[in-house]
């Protein structure tokens, strides 16, 4: 018989991101109400419950602490530095997590003193390693805007032409935002002129690595 596993604690942490056409991209921090961190902006998460798969853990901790709750989700990645959390051997799965326009309401409440939209080119300083996972998190971000349908789930469902592209040219390049809005209204089945009030579905970006068309 080998020796017991290690104690490792397991958690998960949302980047929850919104953007405004007046105010470019912007991601929810809370203020932290316990050590270690006290009074530090953070990330919005917490640990795993043993019942739970990690998306949903992550969406419970950022419904908890904010009020928000996600159109899109995307796994971002793990950070496992033995160091990064003083409690003890704890590795983090980190999601982004896009809130719609119109439904970035936030009220603090569980371990969140307080919670704030900051605009992603200005934040504060931060607890843990979250200024890395952020940094990591909007490369990704951008990413995903340029290859899938993610871009929409920034807006509400019912949204003209004109706020897609100024959500993109918050996201992507000037160049890069007339390509990824061209393909997105083709795939909405929008002609060239045809652009007036547009619907779309979530069913498309719910799962935007997997290549769904939105709906129409």
């Amino acid at each position: 018989m080998g020796n017991a596993p290690p104690k490792m604690h397991v958690t998960t942490d949302a980047v929850a991101v919104n953007c405004l056409p007046r105010e470019g991209l912007r991601i929810a921090l809370i203020q932290r109400r316990n050590e270690p961190f006290r009074g530090f902006s953070a990330l919005p998460g917490g640990f795993v419950e043993l019942d739970e798969d990690l998306p949903q853990a992550c969406a419970r901790e950022l419904h908890e602490e904010t009020g928000l709750r996600p159109s899109a989700m995307v796994q971002v990645g793990a950070w496992g530095d033995p160091g990064r959390d003083p409690r003890g051997r704890t590795v983090s799965v980190v999601y982004l997590a896009v809130v719609r326009a119109g439904e970035d309401s936030a009220i603090a409440g569980d371990d969140a003193a307080a919670v704030f939209w900051h605009a992603a080119n200005a934040l504060p300083p931060l607890a843990f390693d979250h200024e890395t996972i952020i940094s990591t998190a909007i490369a990704r971000l951008k990413v995903l805007v340029m290859s899938t349908h993610l871009a929409l789930a920034f807006l509400p469902d019912h949204f003209h032409a004109a706020d897609l592209q100024a959500g993109l040219l918050a996201l992507v390049p000037p160049a890069a935002a007339q390509h990824v809005r061209r393909r997105l209204l083709a795939s909405l089945g929008v002609a060239p002129g045809g652009e007036g009030l547009l619907r779309c579905t979530q069913a498309g970006y719910l799962n935007p690595l997997e290549g769904g068309e939105p709906g129409g």
